[in-house]
């Protein structure tokens, strides 16, 4: 296929080639990968400025996305690219390959980094979905970080840089420019940036930003980033979200009360205990699908309120192909056994049946599904089981129908328990986290018209 980029899309890659360090942030579905594909392309080609470029990816993508993309574009597939995935020795053949990409899966970023050391051959790194590297803690981000200096250029690509806050910030902008932007310690910049907000004693839970302080992140990450919304250069159809609010029977109103109020609810064979506010959390929301895991880790059906409804909206979709998304393994597990026609979406070849219309109903995970794969040619229809506490995964999984290609109104179902967590969750918690998503992308959108 003839690549024929929208403005933005050039826009976004003589960004690219022109800064060493760049952070795209793109809503989904705006074509992160050909556009990052294509910079790297005429890096390689044309300006001989890299010789071996890192795809740094979530796993399904990884496998699927990146490769496809460089199979589907004409002035692509020169390009030769190994997949650093599977076994140890099949990742130890990949990286002995000659190549001029390496696609490698972010949970093996600390493995690779260990192989190679200071001996680190990549000069260049793309990271697809950024925001998975939004912890100074997690040992991808530790490890990234001992090669930062070794890398000559890089690009952040993600659709949701700040997925809980401003706090996320700090890890990305530091992947990208070594701390020039926002400093090169984390604690300096939370001190620099924020106040303490919730705190017990000497513990602090969370973190406010000062007055002021969310203006001066934008303008220090501008000429770093680039942001541009979807619906500001795209023609999407439009997106309708329905909520379903069930009541539960009595006797279930009765349990889910026990459990929130006691943090225990005593069941013959197995208590379902909570021993901190978190797991509370996650035990009411998993009582609100129907299911909870007990102290013997055994699911426990109470109740079958959701897979009911769902029943009913599968019937009501008269045979048009469904997106169904879980929360819990036991909802996986539940839906799988009352529907036969469900096929889960890590089943070998099921994007593509799905695609090409031969998959009634899909059943993924927003982990595993929300971030890289094109379901816009299979169906319009989505159906949230249970919302996640993440803003990221909601919105990287809804885009995975509402992006370009999509030909119809994308429906979004949303099942929650009258006044369940679940109800909260949509109405509350992500709404609020959205808030500062939405300020930090408006901040950093890319001025293209005035480019023109």
């Amino acid at each position: 296929m003839t690549y024929e980029p929208f403005y933005y899309q050039a826009f976004a890659e003589r960004f690219i080639l022109e800064h060493d360090e760049a952070g795209l942030f793109l809503d989904m579905g705006m074509g992160k990968t050909v556009i990052a594909l294509t910079a790297v392309e005429k890096l390689l080609r044309d300006y001989f400025a890299v010789a071996k470029v890192l795809v740094i990816a979530p796993l399904q993508p990884a496998r699927e996305t990146w490769p496809q993309e460089l199979e589907k574009w004409e002035h692509l597939r020169d390009l030769k690219a190994v997949q650093v995935l599977g076994p140890k020795q099949n990742r130890l053949n990949a990286l002995a390959a000659d190549a001029d990409i390496y696609i490698i899966n972010r949970e093996n970023v600390p493995w690779l980094v260990e192989h190679y050391r200071k001996r680190w051959p990549f000069d260049m790194v793309v990271i697809d979905e950024l925001s998975s590297f939004k912890s100074a803690k997690s040992e991808r981000f530790k490890a990234l970080k001992r090669v930062r200096r070794y890398i000559k250029r890089i690009v952040g690509l993600t659709g949701t840089p700040a997925p809980n806050g401003l706090l996320d910030l700090w890890p990305q902008a530091f992947l990208l420019d070594g701390g020039q932007a926002l400093g090169t310690a984390i604690t300096r910049y939370r001190e620099q940036y924020f106040d303490p907000d919730k705190r017990n004693a000497m513990t602090i839970f969370s973190w406010k930003l000062k007055p002021g302080a969310e203006k001066v992140i934008y303008e220090k990450l501008d000429g770093l980033c680039i942001s541009m919304k979807s619906a500001d250069y795209l023609e999407l159809p439009d997106r309708l979200d329905i909520r379903h609010e069930l009541r539960l029977p009595k006797a279930v109103q009765a349990q889910y009360r026990q459990l929130e109020r006691d943090m225990l609810l005593p069941l013959k064979g197995g208590d379902i205990d909570a021993g901190s506010a978190a797991i509370l959390a996650n035990k009411l929301l998993q009582l609100c699908g129907g299911s909870v895991y007990d102290e013997n880790g055994e699911a426990r059906e109470i109740h079958t309120a959701k897979l009911d409804k769902l029943e009913q909206l599968l019937e009501e979709a008269n045979g048009q192909p469904v997106l169904v998304f879980y929360g819990f393994r036991h909802e996986r597990d539940r839906i799988l056994a009352r529907f036969p026609q469900v096929v889960d979406v890590k089943t070998p070849g099921a994007v593509e049946r799905w695609n090409a219309g031969e998959v009634p109903v899909m059943l993924a995970h927003p982990a595993s599904a929300g971030h890289g794969l094109n379901l816009q040619f299979g169906g319009h229809i989505a159906i949230w089981f249970t919302v996640p506490w993440s803003l990221e995964l909601y919105q990287q999984a809804n885009k995975r129908l509402h992006r370009l290609g999509q030909a119809e109104t994308v429906l979004v179902h949303h099942l929650m328990i009258e006044g369940g967590v679940d109800s909260r969750i949509v109405a509350s918690v992500l709404a609020e986290k959205d808030k500062t998503q939405s300020a930090l992308i408006d901040a950093l959108r890319a001025m293209i018209k005035e480019a023109r």
